[in-house]
């Protein structure tokens, strides 16, 4: 009854990342505890020179183990400007992603290497067409992935990047997307908190998304290929249950078909909610 109840207090529908616990952009190793849920709200821009795109998303994820996590995400996209296909932004795609972190060493106190496996489906949803770019099926995608990295009191390093390949269907087909990333975060010794108080830690993020053509009655669509590096500063906040992230990123590399606009900046804000199950605690 209280998970039913908050999914009403939420809103259905409404960061790739289980638990938000890391970065708002790049891919991290946090999963949910076992018997943990997470609600995640958020809303993720991207701004170009034709105008701007925004994701309102509401990701939901649940610890089946205290090392796997399967997790659900719900975009609604407000916007109509077209631009290239994006995975490790959150676009118009649903989600369904199980995270499996499959190691988990601690080499000192407060210091941990983590590395997780991810595997998912994307389903197009109504808001996912390029019928201005290419005419094409909506059939879904399987992803797969990997990050790895080191978490410790002050410090944090993630590496990591997903492939999402779509489906062809009488020689049309959505371009398949490799995204990858790298995150660094510290944490001040003077802003460790108690958990009566505000944490707070910084992230310098890189993210590079590469995607291929679109196909069209097994024919490549001119121009509809890109690949963008973005870079850029984010925060998150943690308080008992709660947590808040948010940042903007902007481009360093950008090799954009003539089909798409250049994006100027991306940004995003997200709330968090952890709810544990029988008075359970990380």
């Amino acid at each position: 009854m209280r998970t039913a109840a908050l999914f009403l207090i939420l809103g259905l529908p409404l960061t790739a990342n289980a638990a938000n616990h890391g970065p708002v952009f790049g891919l991290a190793t946090p999963t949910n505890s076992q018997g943990e849920w997470s609600f995640d709200q958020g809303v993720f821009g991207r701004n170009t020179n034709l105008g701007s795109q925004a994701s309102v998303r509401e990701l939901v994820g649940y610890g089946l183990t205290p090392h796997l996590t399967l997790s659900f995400t719900l975009p609604a996209v407000i916007g109509h400007t077209v631009l290239p296909p994006t995975r490790i932004q959150p676009g118009a795609d649903f989600d369904t992603t199980l995270a499996w972190r499959f190691q988990h060493r601690a080499t000192k106190v407060g210091t941990r290497f983590e590395s997780t496996a991810f595997a998912g489906l994307a389903l197009p949803g109504p808001q996912s067409g390029f019928d201005a770019i290419a005419p094409t099926t909506n059939l879904p995608g399987t992803m797969f992935g990997l990050v790895t990295g080191m978490a410790s009191l002050s410090n944090y390093v993630w590496l990591g990047g997903t492939c999402t390949k779509f489906y062809e269907h009488d020689g049309d087909k959505r371009p398949d997307v490799f995204d990858y990333s790298l995150v660094y975060g510290y944490r001040p010794p003077k802003w460790r908190r108690p958990p009566d108080k505000w944490d707070w830690r910084l992230f310098g993020e890189l993210v590079g998304e590469r995607s291929h053509r679109f196909l069209q009655s097994n024919t490549p669509v001119a121009n509809t290929q890109a690949h963008q590096v973005f870079v850029g500063p984010t925060a998150l906040g943690i308080f008992h249950n709660y947590t808040v992230s948010f940042g903007a990123q902007f481009p360093v590399y950008q090799n954009v078909g003539s089909a798409f606009p250049k994006e100027h900046v991306r940004f995003a804000l997200n709330f968090s909610y952890l709810l544990f199950q029988h008075g359970h605690s990380h």
